[in-house]
This record gives C-alpha cells, sequence and structure tokens, in this order.
C-alpha cells in the first residue's frame, strides 16, 4: 500500500479496507454518534450501540440519526456493565474494535482490562495522538496512558506505535526519542534512555523502524534545525514519530497542536488484541471519526 500522508487519504484507505465493525460503550452522545453515522455512511465501520437504549433514542431523534442502522444492545447496569457488555462484544470475535462513548475513562479501560472478557494481549497498553503535519502523518506517544515509563516500556510503547505506522503504509518509521535537549547529559534521565533505546536499535533489538536519541524537538522534526546544531543521522529532521519521556511533555505537546496549531488529529489506544478508539469528551466528531478510520486501517493490518 502507499503510504498515507494525509487524515483525508486515512478516510479513503479505511473506505477500501472496511467496513469493520465498532463495539462503542455507552453510545448516547451526539458527537459520538456523529462520527459513527459518518463511518457508515461513508462505508468505514458499523457498529453495535451500547448503553440506555431509550436515551440512545432520544439523542439519535435530535440529530436525525436512524438507529434502524444499527444493532442496538441495551443496558441499563451502569458503566460498568457497560464496558463489560461492549467489550464482550470484541472479545468474542463479534465487533472488531472497542470505543469509548459517554462513559468515564476509567470505566472503560476496566472493561478493556478485565481478565475475563477484555482484550488484554499481555503486552503493554498505550496511546498515541497522530496528526497531519506538513506532507506526513505525525505519531506522538505515549501522551495519555502510561505516565513515567521506564526504558522497557518506552521499548514496548515504541513498538504498538511503529505497528501502527505500518498499518498507515510508513514502512520504515523514523523514530525520535525526544528530551529537551539533543546531547546525552548524566543528569538528565530522559537523554540516557533516549540514548538507550537509540543503541538498542542500532544493534536490532528493535524492529521494523529506526530510533535515535536523545533530540530535542526542533532538530527531530526540522532539517533546517538539525543541520544548524549539527545534528546528524536517518532521523534528525525527518521523524514521523515522537517518543516523548512521560505523559506532561506528550500531553502537552499534542494538545498544543491541536490548540495553537489547528492541526488534525486523532488518536488510538494501542498493544490489546483488537484496536481501542479512546478520545475524549472532548474531541469533535471529525476527531472521532478519524479515529474511527486509524483503527479500521489498524484492524485491516492485524487481519482481524
Amino acid at each position: 500500500m502507499e503510504q498515507i500522508r494525509t487524515l483525508t487519504q486515512l478516510l479513503e484507505y479505511a473506505q477500501k479496507v472496511g467496513p469493520r465493525k465498532i463495539s462503542v460503550a455507552l453510545a448516547e452522545d451526539a458527537e459520538v454518534l456523529e462520527a459513527v453515522e459518518n463511518a457508515r455512511k461513508n462505508r468505514i465501520a458499523d457498529a453495535f450501540l451500547v448503553g440506555n437504549a431509550t436515551k440512545l433514542k432520544a439523542v439519535a431523534e435530535e440529530i436525525g440519526v436512524d438507529l434502524g442502522n444499527y444493532e442496538v444492545v441495551d443496558e441499563q447496569g451502569g458503566e460498568a456493565a457497560t464496558a463489560l457488555t461492549a467489550v464482550k462484544l470484541v472479545s468474542e470475535g463479534k465487533a472488531d474494535i472497542y470505543m469509548k462513548g459517554m462513559i468515564k475513562t476509567a470505566n472503560f479501560l476496566r472493561g478493556l482490562l478485565n481478565k475475563e472478557v477484555g482484550l488484554r494481549s499481555g503486552s503493554l497498553v498505550s496511546h498515541t495522538y497522530f496528526h497531519e503535519i506538513d506532507d506526513r502523518i505525525l505519531f506522538i506517544c505515549d501522551p495519555a496512558f502510561n505516565m513515567y515509563p521506564d526504558l522497557n516500556d518506552k521499548v514496548k510503547i515504541v513498538n504498538n506505535t511503529v505497528q501502527l505506522a505500518h498499518a498507515f503504509g510508513v514502512t520504515c518509521p523514523k523514530v525520535a526519542a525526544l528530551a529537551a535537549v539533543e546531547v546525552v547529559n548524566p543528569d538528565m534521565p530522559a537523554t540516557l534512555e533516549a540514548a538507550a533505546i537509540s543503541q538498542m536499535s542500532r544493534r536490532g533489538q528493535i524492529k521494523g523502524c529506526v530510533v535515535d536519541g536523545p533530540f530535542a524537538l526542533d532538530n527531530a522534526i526540522s532539517e533546517e534545525s538539525a543541520k544548524h546544531k549539527g545534528v546528524t543521522g536517518e532521523v534528525a529532521g525527518r521523524a514521523d514519530i515522537l517518543l516523548v519521556p512521560n505523559i506532561d511533555a506528550g500531553n502537552m505537546l499534542a494538545k498544543a497542536m491541536v490548540y495553537f496549531a489547528k492541526l488534525k488529529t486523532a488518536g488510538l489506544v494501542l498493544g490489546a488484541k483488537a484496536p481501542v478508539i479512546l478520545t475524549s469528551r472532548s474531541d469533535s466528531a471529525e476527531t472521532k471519526l478519524y479515529s474511527i478510520a486509524s483503527a479500521v486501517a489498524l484492524a485491516a493490518h492485524l487481519g482481524k
């Protein structure tokens, strides 16, 4: 497949490999329903809508969505029960993708990690935001899930994100391990871990990508900045994936791109047995649609 470089191309690709089936936990939210309806109309995805059927009907009528096009699963036992019902549809193979609706994140994740019916894979679960920037998609990991990952966690986060990049047609993603500076400083742990993970990549311990670091943000994404600072290498100025040192840096970076630069964005939870869509309640219907499309692309890559 050709490399997906814009979110419009992502929608087009999802149409080719879709539709896949989503299980939406607590679906009675206008923007969630709007995104799911757009995905259905564009032949990207169909859906189980799990939640209070009465409330769901009221929201659907308000925004003009015909529930006859969906399989509604009436679950009125509270958020915990709704999460288990929704995730079970995925673990049983009836749906391909697990998606958060109006449910609280903690309850949604408890369903995901449930030992009996959840989607544990034995690997670390992580999150990535990705943005359309210049002539490519830029992935940021992990801005929302793992708070202060150690070196071993960061390797797993890279592996998860590289798999998604492969699903987007990026055959050998360039991964920049970020810190505040581009030199190794023993007093700055982020630079030491960036250097270690870079060396692991050189020795073939991390597959399917090229990892280098430490990089400051400017010389990770700007070839001009990298040249000016004398930072060389295959990744310098051309990163596809930004590995952040912790959730503070990642979350602020990702949200700055949305609110300051006004970039189009979407997000996905990785490392589970199936793609997982965990969007914020403040995310637009457009962001949720892009997230659905990315989950469909990943499901196709995984052979789901």
